[in-house]
C-alpha cells in the first residue's frame, strides 16, 4: 500500500464499504443489534431552517421555495455527514485503544467502545442517501483523523476524548431535541448514554497520568486549530446558501454571518469547550489557550476571507 492509502488507516474515514450483495452485508445484520430502521427511506427535512437561523438571513428569506428547500437540504445533509464520519473514525479510534490498554479493565472498555461505535456508525448510515466513501475534505475531519494517528496517548485521551467525546453530549443532545423525524431524534438520544462513558473514561485516564511538555504542545496544537474553527461560526450554512444562490461577494458573506449571529453562535460553543477542560492536569492547557485568545468568537468581517 502507498503512503497516501495508509495515511488515515486507523481513522479510516476512506474505507470504502463492501457491495449491498456482498455475503459480509448478510453476517454484519446478524451481528448488530436490532435497529428497526433498515427499511428507512432517507429524506432532508431532519431539521428546519429556524435550527440554522436561516430564518433570519435575508437572501433566504427572499429566496423561491425550491432554493430555500435546497439550502435547507444542503445544511441537513452536512450535519449528517459529519456524524456518519465521527462515528466512522471513533470505530478505529476505539480499536487502537484496545491496544494501547495497560490494564485488563481497560481493555475491555475500550473494546465495548469499540462496540458501541460501530453501532452508531451503522445506525446513522440509514439516514444518508448513500454510502459515503470519503470525508477528508473537511477541514475538521482532516484534523480529527490526524489526531486519530497519533502515537501520544495523552494527546489522543484529551483531545478526543475529554473534549471531542464532551462536545458530542451536547451537539447529540441539540440534534436529538430539535430533530423532526421521531426515529432519528431517538437515535442521537440513545447515542447520549454510550457518549457519556466514553467521556468519562477519558477525563479518568487523563487525570491519572502526568501530562509532559511535549504532550502539552501538542494538544495545545490541536486544540487552537479546532477552537478556530468553531471561532469561525457556521461556515456549513453559509456553503449552502453559496452552493444554492451562486458566488457570494465578501460583504454579502460578511451580512449572512451577522444575520446568523455568527458571535452568539460560536461563543455558545466555545465555552462549553472551555467548560469540559477541567482538572488540574488541564489548566495550563486553558490557561494557554486563553492567553492566544482561543475561546473569543471571532465578529462575522473576520469570519470570512
Amino acid at each position: 500500500m502507498t503512503n497516501t492509502t495508509l495515511k488515515h488507516q486507523v481513522a479510516g474515514l476512506d474505507l470504502p464499504h463492501t457491495d449491498p450483495n456482498d455475503r459480509l452485508q448478510r453476517i454484519l445484520k446478524a451481528a448488530l443489534p436490532n435497529q428497526g430502521n433498515n427499511a428507512l427511506q432517507p429524506h432532508s427535512d431532519y431539521w428546519n431552517a429556524a435550527f440554522f437561523n436561516l430564518h433570519q438571513v435575508k437572501i433566504f428569506q427572499q429566496a423561491s421555495a425550491a432554493e430555500q428547500s435546497a439550502i435547507v437540504q444542503l445544511a441537513n445533509r452536512s450535519l449528517l455527514e459529519e456524524s456518519y464520519f465521527i462515528e466512522k473514525a471513533g470505530v478505529g479510534y476505539m480499536a487502537k485503544m484496545v491496544l494501547l490498554a495497560e490494564t485488563v479493565e481497560e481493555r475491555i472498555l475500550y473494546a465495548l467502545f469499540t462496540a458501541d461505535e460501530a453501532t452508531h456508525l451503522s445506525q446513522i448510515s440509514h439516514f444518508l442517501p448513500e454510502q459515503l466513501q470519503t470525508g477528508i475534505n473537511d477541514p475538521f475531519l482532516s484534523l480529527l483523523a490526524e489526531v486519530v494517528e497519533s502515537a501520544d496517548k495523552t494527546v489522543l485521551l484529551f483531545v478526543l476524548q475529554v473534549v471531542l467525546e464532551g462536545w458530542g453530549l451536547s451537539h447529540y443532545r441539540r440534534l436529538a431535541k430539535e430533530c423532526h423525524h421521531p426515529i432519528l431524534a431517538e437515535l442521537f438520544t440513545s447515542f447520549l448514554h454510550a457518549e457519556a462513558r466514553h467521556h468519562g473514561t477519558g477525563s479518568t485516564l487523563f487525570n491519572q497520568i502526568p501530562v509532559s511538555a511535549s504532550s502539552q504542545a501538542a494538544i495545545l496544537d490541536v486544540l487552537a486549530q479546532f477552537l478556530f474553527m468553531v471561532q469561525m461560526g457556521p461556515q456549513s450554512v453559509l456553503t449552502a446558501v453559496e452552493q444554492v444562490k451562486g458566488h457570494l461577494l465578501r460583504s454579502q458573506k460578511i451580512q449572512i454571518l451577522e444575520e446568523l449571529d455568527t458571535q452568539t453562535h460560536s461563543g455558545t460553543r466555545l465555552q462549553i469547550l472551555r467548560s469540559l477542560m477541567r482538572g488540574a492536569s488541564a489548566e495550563a492547557i486553558v490557561q494557554a489557550l486563553d492567553e492566544r485568545g482561543a475561546f473569543e468568537p471571532l465578529p462575522a468581517h473576520k469570519c470570512v476571507y
